[in-house]
């Protein structure tokens, strides 16, 4: 007769028992190695994004190599749209005015950032403005272009000249920029660069030359403005196309440009236009500030009256 205990069986695992096995292999070990790579990927993240002081992108833009020194300087004048940066680092204006100095003839895209964020500086050393006037016959057409706003942005008086004499140029985009600067420096609306600029071939600097007029209360470009107003004619002449990020279409952009102006110049000749863009313009960007625009220039009228 065999034996009993032959005939015995091993004993079972309940499947309460089992389950904390079955719990590791398959849910928590995955858990696991999916909490590693996210605590690896955020490592690297926050690497990539961490923000590098103001110090350590000077560094970059004097010795880094070329694929860094550009976007060393591009990312000096966007920290530089922050007034903060320039408290926190008293010496860092004229540290950026030297490394442009050093630039001449390097690389232009160094060069032309470097501009951007002189411009950007709140309280500019006494060589910055002498600095970006010789830089004005740079070869570089983008260079000079940043430059001529970078002086705008400092508004010193005794650049007026300098820049009028940049209208001269055969590149309409160094001559849209020129006549923009003169409409931002205060006391430079009487030169007759920007009524002759009324009368240029392109007509996105005859747009800044009317809205530099009526910066300074001229109303020698209100036929220009009038243009700026007409949708059909303003879509003919644009050529930008809109960027995914823009607020506004490039022809939105002119026509509120020229309703700014209309207003700023309590033009009530320009008001049948203005009515029509309040009703039936396709932006809405537009026709909020044609209303807006008939508002101030029915107050003006109440004051005349």
């Amino acid at each position: 007769m065999p034996k009993l205990v032959e005939r015995e069986t091993a004993p079972r695992l309940s499947p309460l028992t089992a389950a904390p096995a079955l719990a590791v292999q398959f849910f928590l070990i995955p858990l696991a190695v999916v909490g590693v790579i996210v605590l690896v990927y955020g490592g690297f993240r926050m690497l990539l994004t961490t923000e590098r002081t103001p110090a350590e992108l000077l560094s970059d833009v004097r010795s880094g190599g070329r694929e860094r020194r550009w976007p060393a300087a591009y990312e000096l004048s966007r920290l530089l749209s922050d007034s903060r940066t320039e408290q926190q680092n008293p010496l860092l204006g004229g540290a950026i005015v030297q490394a442009f100095v050093d630039s001449e003839g390097d690389d232009p895209r160094v060069r032309r950032y470097l501009a951007l964020a002189i411009g950007r500086l709140a309280a500019p050393p006494p060589d910055a403005v002498g600095e970006l006037t010789a830089a004005l016959n740079d070869a570089d057409t983008e260079t000079r272009i940043s430059v001529i706003w970078a002086l705008a942005s400092l508004g010193d008086q005794s650049t007026v000249d300098d820049i009028e004499a940049m209208y001269r140029s055969d590149d309409p985009g160094v001559r849209k920029m020129a006549v923009y600067a003169l409409g931002s420096l205060a006391g430079s609306g009487d030169h007759a660069t920007l009524r002759n600029a009324l009368d240029d071939p392109v007509a996105d600097v005859q747009w800044n030359a009317a809205v530099a007029l009526a910066r300074h209360g001229r109303d020698e470009g209100l036929t220009v403005i009038r243009r700026m107003l007409d949708r059909e004619y303003v879509a003919r002449m644009v050529t930008r196309r809109a960027e995914s990020d823009d607020l506004l279409d490039p022809v939105s952009e002119v026509m509120v440009s020229g309703l700014q102006a209309a207003a700023s110049l309590r033009a009530t000749e320009l008001r049948p236009s203005i009515e029509a863009l309040s009703e039936t313009d396709e932006n809405l960007r537009v026709r909020e500030l044609a209303i807006k625009t008939l508002d101030a220039l029915s107050q003006s009228t109440r004051r005349v009256r």
